[in-house]
């Protein structure tokens, strides 16, 4: 689990090709004299293990699900990446809960200078865009953003001065793509309202009221209840 708050950038020393997944080799800016083989870091919001580690340097593999839903296949030797550490329980969360599970990718089709923030408009896939609601959370690159606005087929961020200069995000232009992961809270919340009752106990949309009749979670439900 990860915050979304980037620690440090890294650059891509070396690609490996294993079948169709792949091994990178990462140098960083990070002491990592603190972690050991089997951590999770996550690269540009790619949750991965470490399988060698040195003190300014590592390596992870990549399965090939991974690969195929970033953005990794079209990175080389010197790229820069975004890198942070998992969660520690004791930690303040300064973003919002990040899996690190990649959700897909997005393209960026704006940048904008407004007044000290650069806007990003980035053109999403509508199941990813389903997920995100304005002024909900989202990250893109690994970075914990909040949504301007968003559409069924996009959204729009702020970044700060500060986050475009320790990330990549101020590195990126109009047509690169990003990774995107939703938030995860949403995902579930939207899958529990649009599961159809199908009469089981054990399915997923299933709930039963003080009666013992069983019935679905909607936004009725839910606002009777005081959750909405």
């Amino acid at each position: 689990m990860f915050t979304g708050i980037i620690e440090s950038l890294g650059t891509i020393q070396r690609i490996e090709s294993a079948g169709q997944g792949k091994v990178l080799y990462i140098s960083c800016d990070l002491d990592l004299s603190g972690s050991r083989i089997g951590d999770s870091i996550a690269v540009n919001g790619a949750c991965l293990t470490a399988v060698s580690l040195g003190k300014t340097r590592f390596s992870v593999d990549m399965a090939p699900e991974t690969v195929s839903r970033t953005t990794f296949n079209a990175m080389g030797p010197g790229t820069r990446v975004n890198l942070e550490r998992a969660l520690r329980l004791s930690d303040r969360i300064d973003g919002h809960l990040v899996s690190g599970h990649v959700d897909g990718t997005g393209t960026i089709a704006a940048i904008q200078k407004k007044s000290n923030a650069v806007i990003l408009d980035i053109h999403a896939p509508k199941h990813l865009a389903a997920d995100m609601i304005e002024k909900g959370s989202v990250a893109v690159e690994g970075i914990s953003l909040t949504i301007n606005h968003c559409w069924d087929t996009g959204f729009q961020v702020s970044v700060i001065p500060h986050t475009a200069k320790i990330t990549t995000i101020g590195l990126k232009q109009v047509g690169n793509l990003v990774n995107i992961e939703t938030d995860m809270l949403g995902k579930y919340v939207r899958k529990i309202l649009t599961q159809r009752e199908t009469g089981s106990k054990n399915s997923p949309g299933w709930a039963q009221d003080q009666s013992g009749a069983s019935k679905d979670i909607s936004l009725s439900l839910l606002a009777k209840n005081g959750f909405l």
